[in-house]
This record gives structure tokens, sequence and C-alpha cells, in this order.
């Protein structure tokens, strides 16, 4: 397997199915849902620094609303700002990439073991991102922001996966970019892969 996903050095294990996230580990999304919250937030005079937002990575979208309200005191409708946030983001989902060493990894392994998809945001989101790179049909199943009650860094997103995979947690390894979600998977009792963020590959070339 060495050649065929180089940027990836994976732990040793016969795996039985793959978890992977999607926004900043499938899809190179992360710029382009920053550049949305930006727009949204900036008719709210809403600040959300962009350490902040890859920090919260993994969060599901109406809990960042949230936690900004608290935050900067205010008010935002959730539900509306949600609607507003993902509007925005399908605008410039044209312009979205894979992650490269990810979709080398994804195009091997396919049709040898399962795959699903976990993440924080909402199904339509997901949906439209892995529609745009043609990939939405290679994952058994996907877990989005509404499958699960506890986020993570809680274990319950990964569990929920394995379940629907038929598949025990030991015998998962997931595929994430953030350390919340490398927590999740690690109380999920899972191995996994880190990706890098956007500006850590820049620095590797």
């Amino acid at each position: 397997m060495g050649v065929a996903e180089p940027g990836l050095k994976l732990p040793e294990g016969p795996f039985k199915a793959y978890l992977f996230d999607c926004d900043g580990t499938i899809v190179d999304s992360m710029p382009l849902h920053y550049v949305a919250w930006k727009r949204v937030l900036a008719e709210w005079n809403c600040e959300f620094e962009e350490q902040t937002f890859y920090a919260w990575g993994g969060m599901p979208v109406a809990e960042i609303i949230s936690t900004l309200n608290v935050r900067e005191g205010l008010s935002m409708p959730v539900d509306e700002v949600e609607r507003r946030k993902e509007a925005l983001y399908f605008e410039i989902l044209p312009e979205l990439k894979a992650v490269p060493e990810v979709l080398e990894h994804i195009d091997f392994s396919h049709g040898h073991i399962p795959f699903a998809v976990v993440s924080g945001s909402t199904r339509d989101s997901v949906t439209a991102s892995l529609e745009v790179l043609g990939l939405l049909g290679k994952f058994e199943t996907l877990v989005c922001a509404g499958d699960y009650v506890r986020s993570k860094p809680d274990p319950e997103p990964f569990l929920v996966a394995a379940q629907r995979l038929g598949v025990k947690p030991e015998e998962c390894l997931v595929f994430e970019d953030t350390e919340m979600g490398i927590q999740a998977a690690t109380a999920a009792g899972m191995a996994s892969v880190k990706i890098l963020q956007p500006w850590e590959r820049l620095a590797v070339k």
C-alpha cells in the first residue's frame, strides 16, 4: 500500500472499516466554510477568528452559532444564520477541491473495505461537497449533524458509524484533521490518522 498513499502513514491493524471526517479531511473545504462564516457573521457584527474556527473544527454549525452568541453577547437566530451560512457555502462550492493524499487513499481502498463519513456538518452540506467531487457513491453511510446527540469530541458520532457498518469500534480506522476529531476517535477506542491542516500541508511542500 505504501506506494498508493504516499501522504498517509497508517497504523498497523487488520481494519474492517474506514471512517472519514469530511470537511478538511476528504474535502479541502475548510477555507470555503470560513469564507461563508465570515460573510454571514459580518451581517451581525460578530467576530470569528480563523484560529478559533479551525480549533472548533467538527463542531456542528448550530452549536458554533450558539457558542458565538454566548461568547459575543449576541442573540443571532440559530436556524436563520445556519441556513444563510449553508447557502453562502453552496454558492462557492464549485471552487471545492479534494485533499490529495486522502483522495488517493479512497480511490485505492474503495471496494476493499467499507467507508463512512462522520461529520459535524449538515447532511445537505456533506452530500453537496461529496457530489461536487464525484465521491458520494463511495460511502456506505453518512453520519452527519442530527444523527447523534453528542458531537465530537464525544465518541458518539464514530460509534454510530461503526454500528451502521456492523463493525466493532476497535476494527475501525478514523481519518481526521482536528484534535477534537482525534479525541473523539480515541474515546471510541479507534485508531486514527491525522490529516494536515491547509497551512501545515503548505509548510510540508
